[in-house]
């Protein structure tokens, strides 16, 4: 099934007021694109701690949308496949976008916290330093285990 028809089916049930449970849509975007359900989860909560509603503006002039912060650099590719920018409002269609987004740079980088870090920058201290952010997220909730 491609994102478009996907999204498509997430932004039906939210009309018809049938949306799913924000925990399902973290774990079903998971488990359709391959990716940890509780890495998504952390990347939700160290972007916006959870706030579906969030909209930030960056200095360099673009914005983030919604609970995983999808970037407006995005918004082309994913108008390609269908998805409006406005659907990212959506917590569901937000969480589908971010575990997309997350496997692309899984596919790019393997499964590591090299990729999840690449989720918010490819430039290696920023990509570092966020990754370090949510493995820090995941051992405050017992996901990971402290290192020493």
């Amino acid at each position: 099934m491609s994102l478009k028809i996907l999204l498509t089916a997430l932004a039906c049930l939210s009309v018809c007021g049938a949306a799913q449970a924000a925990d399902d849509c973290f774990n079903e975007a998971a488990a359709y694109q391959g990716v940890n359900p509780w890495v998504l989860r952390a990347l939700a909560w160290y972007e916006s701690k959870g706030d579906a509603s969030a909209i930030r503006q960056n200095v360099n002039g673009s914005i983030d949308v919604g609970q995983l912060q999808i970037n407006s650099i995005h918004f082309d590719d994913l108008a390609r496949e269908g998805v409006p920018h406005r659907a990212l409002i959506d917590p569901c269609v937000n969480v589908y976008v971010a575990a997309w987004l997350l496997k692309q740079k899984m596919v790019k980088h393997g499964n590591t916290w090299r990729a999840i870090g690449a989720y918010h920058s490819e430039t290696p201290k920023q990509r570092d330093a966020y990754a370090r952010g949510i493995q820090k997220v995941l051992v405050a909730w017992g996901q990971l285990p402290s290192t020493p």
